[in-house]
């Protein structure tokens, strides 16, 4: 896969659940399968992986140094929340309790690709988080990253 494209929008239902947007059903490889892997983003959102892309970044994280505490920090940082979810047989992800939490998920939700993952934002945080940002910023942002000079992360 070369990465999700897109942007929808979604309703959590009294349990939790959202139904995959067809859009990104379609873009998911038949080698990913149902199951996928819900996380902690960086920013107050939450980031499900297919389990095809999860799993070179696992593996990838547990070969890092035990013995260096700030791998360890990182680790538990990371992988704390980290849950297995499956498709229902209704196309549906039901998001655990914690993860909707610390995202501060509302019932609307926008579900926003980010190369090989979904991002999952609260509707009204996902608007104020665009509001807040000019295209100035954008510009500035834009010709750091892209021109090399600012930081490669590397998830």
């Amino acid at each position: 896969m070369t990465g999700f494209l897109g942007e929808y929008e979604a309703t959590l239902d009294a349990k939790g659940r959202f139904l995959l947007p067809a859009g990104f059903k379609r873009q998911i490889a038949e080698s990913a399968g149902n199951q996928f892997v819900l996380n902690r983003g960086f920013e107050k959102c939450l980031t499900l992986y297919p389990m095809n892309e999860w799993q070179p970044i696992q593996e990838r994280i547990g070969k890092l140094n035990d013995f260096d505490p700030k791998v360890r920090e990182f680790r538990r940082y990371f992988l704390n929340g980290a849950t297995i979810l499956e498709l229902d047989s209704a196309g549906r992800l039901n998001i655990p309790k914690n993860l909707m939490v610390h995202a501060g998920l509302d019932k609307d939700i926008v579900l926003t690709a980010a190369n090989n993952k979904i991002e999952i934002w609260d509707k009204t945080k996902y608007q104020e988080f665009f509001d807040n940002f000019s295209p100035e910023a954008f510009s500035s942002l834009a010709q750091q990253v892209m021109t090399g000079e600012g930081p490669n992360l590397g998830l």
